[in-house]
């Protein structure tokens, strides 16, 4: 049975709020496997017309080892009520989102590396990610769950 999305005509008002963040790290070529968990934020910045900040923190476990971590994306208003520029903390470039159809793919040239996204609306409380990083030295795929918790 194939998978169903679910469209986001408004992005801005679907995203803002808290969300269980659970990734998976696969590295392809060694076989390792690790893990994290924690919560984003999509909170507004210091102006409404900035967008959202996307924060995320928690803990990354790879080789038995839990470290914290963490990272800040800035999500800038796009062509449409779906859509946004992803940009780094910095300001940098990302990629492009438009949940208008429930999902959507990205790519991000980031080096000699190559990042290739695909984020799927499940429902009303739930999306994924899963990015696939190729380069000289990385062969992964990174899925990342999200489920809403309520708050801000």
């Amino acid at each position: 049975m194939p998978e169903e999305f679910r469209p986001v005509p408004d992005l801005w008002a679907y995203l803002p709020g808290t969300w269980h963040t659970e990734r998976t790290v696969r590295d392809l070529a060694s076989g390792e496997e690790g893990r994290f968990s924690g919560v984003t934020v999509f909170g507004p910045p210091t102006a409404p017309e900035e967008g959202l900040v996307q924060r995320e923190d928690g803990d990354f476990v790879w080789q038995g080892v839990s470290r914290p971590a963490g990272r800040t994306l800035r999500l800038l208003p796009g062509t449409t009520p779906s859509s946004a520029d992803v940009r780094f903390a910095d300001g940098r470039e990302f990629h492009a989102l438009d949940l208008a159809e429930g999902r959507f793919t990205a790519t991000h040239p980031c080096a000699a590396d190559l990042y290739e996204g695909e984020f799927t609306v499940l429902d009303a409380d739930r999306w994924r990610t899963v990015w696939r990083v190729r380069g000289p030295a990385k062969d992964l795929v990174l899925t990342t769950r999200y489920a809403r918790t309520g708050g801000a």
